[in-house]
């Protein structure tokens, strides 16, 4: 019989340069990246994300998703045995490729986040003119 493997989710380091100001757990989530000719798409999951609460920043060829879960107990009910663990998800990426920031879409559907960042243009030579006084 083959051995069944399971994704956990994976918490986030705690970096002690980063003060969280919430107090909860934050996972990483686990993203799928491919790339062609023309552009990077990214997909994370982001299971139980409110599509509200979604940030997508590229700031210095940093990448950074985040996005937060609201746990919903129904009322009336208390919690007595849990397998899914609630947490907010956040992830940052060094995007080595020259990106057209006004051209990146993101979408989030099912869970999953997707990203798509295009490359910018390769700058082409441009002949400058030279007045004459």
């Amino acid at each position: 019989m083959a051995d069944k493997k399971t994704l956990q989710k994976r918490e986030a380091d705690k970096l002690e340069k980063v003060e969280r100001t919430r107090d909860r757990k934050v996972f990483v989530p686990a993203v799928d990246i491919y790339e062609t000719n023309d552009e990077i798409v990214l997909m994370a999951e982001m299971p139980g994300v409110d599509e509200k609460t979604i940030d997508v920043v590229l700031d210095n060829d940093v990448l950074t998703i985040r996005g937060q879960v609201v746990s919903e107990i129904p009322e009336g009910y208390e919690l007595v045995y849990s397998e899914y663990d609630v947490g907010d998800f956040e992830r940052s990426f060094t995007i080595n490729e020259s990106i057209d920031v006004d051209k990146i879409e993101a979408r989030y559907q099912n869970g999953v986040l997707n990203v798509r960042l295009p490359k910018a243009e390769p700058a082409k030579a441009k002949k400058i003119e030279v007045k004459v006084k």
